[in-house]
């Protein structure tokens, strides 16, 4: 497929963006391969932590997304002021909420890791990494406030650079801290404190030029409550996704040790391959939402959605093809048990089908955020998770479908979101009266 300059202009913003994406899966990436040479027990311990953290961050998205989409809408409108005060008013909420967090998740590590299934030895490998990578959450939340900042200023490369350093500084402190002073788990977790706290400092550097000319400096409800309108809708598609995926987490830890160690390294690949996949999707929000900012009429935004769509089914496909023929090598690379490693081969091999709707569903995504339509959104999240409960009990009763059950039913969820958001796009995009001011 040749290339037109709209595949150009969402190529400009998406290579900095798989990196930006990419970021947070890396440091669960390098965790994963770090902490899978400790013991089969320390791996399934970062994966109910992981999954807890996970969810918190994730839930702080509404964050970046919501910024993004009001800062790209006024300034395609030539309203640089107000997009300042937009991003100074994001920075103070994600204050706000990275707080309030810590204590929560310190308090609760334990209690949290045993819904989700952890018990023995597991369970304390999990307590022990929740409890120290909490401390990083308020630097991760004010980053994703930066980093809609940036987005909607068209600046992918900013925030690239500042989490490509960040991950080096994980990985360097990782190795010395877990094999150099025999920290074990609590040394995976410490390298990830620095890292990202070291990260949330160099954005609130550099996002001062973007909000310098902003005439609201301190905190204003009024001016924080459509954000978090949004994100109340944002916070249940977010909310529904993970519960997805903490569910699956807590089904693979009913099963058995090897099951649970196997999910994880399967779904740290789901992180690191789908969602750098929203790197086409991504700079579909920053423009979508700077043409509906300069004109109503949706006839581009029509055209980027189907670019971006068919961009992301291409990148899907070849990316499917290098898992399915690299599962067992990949397996391999995480860990040497071999039934964690027969279990981890069937979920990549399955991860390597859901990737296809996945692009799809992802792609849809980011146009419908660049729109504003985050009640549809949030919503339909909702309906998806309920669709997959039937798939949930099945599994719980005939725990011998192991993997290939928990990633059958991860399929089915990606189908419908992709079937779903393709319809909603058309419609929308027609439909001003749908479209969010």
């Amino acid at each position: 497929m040749a290339l037109n300059d709209l595949d150009r202009r969402v190529f400009a913003l998406a290579i900095p963006a798989f990196g930006t994406l990419a970021a947070e899966p890396l440091y669960r990436l390098v965790d994963t391969a770090v902490v899978g040479r400790l013991g089969t027990d320390e791996l399934g311990g970062l994966a109910i932590a992981v999954s807890v953290l996970s969810l918190v961050i994730a839930s702080s998205n509404f964050i970046t997304y919501g910024t993004t989409e009001r800062v790209a809408r006024r300034l395609g409108a030539g309203r640089p002021t107000d997009a300042a005060n937009v991003g100074v008013q994001s920075l103070w909420l994600a204050a706000v909420v990275g707080i309030a967090a810590v204590p929560l998740l310190v308090g609760t590590a334990r209690p949290l890791a045993r819904v989700l299934g952890a018990d023995g030895a597991v369970l304390e490998f999990a307590v022990t990494y929740l409890r120290i990578a909490a401390l990083s959450v308020p630097f991760v939340v004010v980053s994703l406030a930066a980093q809609g900042v940036q987005r909607g200023a068209s600046d992918y490369r900013t925030p690239l650079v500042i989490l490509v350093c960040s991950n080096i500084v994980n990985v360097v402190v990782e190795l010395v801290l877990v094999f150099g002073f025999d920290l074990g788990i609590a040394g995976a977790a410490w390298s990830t404190v620095v890292a990202q706290t070291g990260a949330g400092i160099a954005f609130l550097v550099v996002v001062r030029h973007r909000v310098r000319g902003a005439t609201m400096r301190r905190p204003s409800w009024a001016e924080m409550a459509p954000l978090v309108s949004a994100g109340r809708h944002l916070l249940l598609r977010v909310g529904s996704i993970l519960a997805v995926f903490t569910g699956a987490t807590a089904l693979a830890a009913r099963i058995d040790d090897a099951t649970l160690a196997a999910h994880q390294i399967t779904v740290t690949m789901f992180l690191f391959l789908a969602l750098t996949l929203d790197a086409l999707a991504v700079p579909a929000q920053t423009l979508v939402a700077e043409e509906l900012g300069r004109d109503e009429q949706a006839n581009e935004a029509l055209a980027l959605a189907r670019r971006v769509v068919r961009l992301s089914v291409i990148v899907a496909g070849a990316l499917a093809v290098l898992i399915a023929v690299g599962a067992r090598p990949l397996a391999a690379a995480f860990t040497a048990d071999g039934a964690v490693i027969a279990r981890t081969v069937s979920g990549l091999l399955l991860l390597a089908v859901l990737l296809l709707p996945g692009a799809v569903a992802f792609a849809y995504d980011g146009i419908l955020i660049g729109c504003g339509d985050y009640r549809f959104i949030g919503w339909a999240s909702f309906a998806y998770l309920v669709a997959v409960v039937p798939i949930a009990i099945a599994v719980i009763a005939v725990p011998s479908l192991g993997i290939a059950g928990i990633w059958i039913g991860l399929t089915t969820w990606m189908v419908l979101r992709a079937a779903v958001n393709h319809r909603r796009t058309a419609v929308v995009l027609r439909d001003p009266a749908l479209r969010q001011a």
